[in-house]
């Protein structure tokens, strides 16, 4: 009998108040802002909260963390590390776990959310396999006891070690903080309350559905710039939202790299790593050889992509 994939009750719940309450976080902060309770501070708030944990998520649970993509100072790590905990899609180890599985079994049955592995054939597995790769497979798959399978080295790892284990701390904060600039800046307890809302929750809604629109959208619309053995495609839409992970091909083909997007490809995640690595908190930064990029290249599409040194 094959086992099942299903996280178990308590994770389960715990992902459905994730997902749940920042959705209806945004239901009522629409509601309020159509009856003219929105202020220029809170859309400010959730413009600079989501602009700051979603690198934390692309720069530091991502190209740092899970690729290995550079080396980063010890306040760079703890920095990245705390805003991508933040975004509250689950802590450190597990998130790097997730990632590396995807990669290893990319849009094969064992990847956690491909929209094509397993999900049939027509409309009906179409509809089905993007809602998988989008949000369901939360609640099919327990992947924190993987984790010591896929990410032994960030267990060995103290920051990342400390980072993870103090997820629910960084939660708090990334809530309790714009909370409290609300609340500062309108002295009241509705600016504080408000700041919640749109600095915190809906935050959180917004950069969810970039994060998981990267498993789902690009892995369904958009070109293939290389041979990268699976799905995966470039978005631009998707490369500017979030932060130039959406260059989601180019990614798959050179996992390692931490640039994303070459050439003219936007990609405000590696522009920031680039700087950090100019003002010496960054080093080693990881680059696909010119030559490995053109044996992996798709001729098909008559343009060339170049890493400039």
């Amino acid at each position: 009998m094959k086992p099942s994939t299903r996280a178990p009750h308590w994770h389960r719940t715990i992902t459905l108040i994730g997902v749940v309450a920042p959705t209806l976080a945004l239901a009522g902060a629409i509601a309020l802002a159509w009856g003219g309770l929105c202020r220029g501070i809170d859309l400010w708030m959730l413009g600079i909260g989501y602009l700051l944990t979603a690198l934390g998520v692309t720069i530091g649970f991502h190209r740092l963390f899970t690729h290995r993509a550079f080396e980063a100072s010890p306040v760079v790590a703890w920095t990245v590390g705390i805003l991508g905990s933040m975004s509250v899609q689950g802590p450190l180890i597990w998130w790097a776990a997730k990632h590396r599985q995807h990669h290893q079994h990319s849009d094969e049955e064992l990847d956690p959310h491909s929209p094509h592995a397993g999900h049939g054939a027509g409309v009906f597995g179409a509809i089905k396999g993007f809602w998988h790769a989008h949000v369901g497979w939360l609640c099919e798959r327990d992947l924190r006891s993987q984790a010591q399978r896929y990410a032994p080295d960030l267990f060995d790892d103290p920051i990342s070690r400390r980072i993870d284990r103090l997820f629910a701390l960084w939660v708090v904060l990334g809530l309790a903080i714009p909370m409290a600039i609300g609340g500062a800046i309108s002295r009241s307890w509705e600016g504080a309350w408000l700041g919640l809302l749109w600095g915190g929750l809906v935050r959180i809604f917004v950069l969810h559905h970039a994060t998981w629109s990267i498993n789902s959208v690009c892995h369904l619309w958009g070109w293939r710039e290389f041979d990268s053995g699976d799905e995966s495609r470039n978005n631009p839409v998707m490369g500017i939202v979030s932060m130039g992970e959406g260059w989601h091909n180019n990614h798959h083909a050179f996992p390692a790299s931490a640039r994303h997007g070459f050439g003219l490809q936007f990609d405000l995640s590696w522009i920031i790593i680039r700087s950090l690595a100019a003002v010496g908190l960054a080093r080693r930064l990881r680059l696909p050889s010119a030559e490995h990029m053109e044996r992996k290249r798709l001729h098909s599409r008559g343009r060339a992509v170049t890493v400039p040194p």
